[in-house]
């Protein structure tokens, strides 16, 4: 699956996300809408990620 499915189906993969990062709102998902880089710039700032460590769980996200 490539992202784009993610971001045209992200209300599907929006408790899918939520139930993987609990600390993230549904304000927080809804504002990202989808879009990887705002998932993993919300990452960084929640759960003190790097890049390359909220691009592997993203990654990792994505092949579940």
């Amino acid at each position: 699956m490539n992202w784009d499915q993610v971001e045209g189906n992200w209300k599907e993969w929006k408790g899918k996300a939520q139930a993987k990062w609990g600390e993230l709102t549904d304000d927080e998902l809804d504002q990202a809408a989808g879009k990887r880089e705002e998932i993993e710039g919300l990452l960084q700032q929640k759960y003190g990620k790097t890049k390359e460590e909220a691009r592997a769980e993203v990654d990792s996200f994505m092949a579940s």
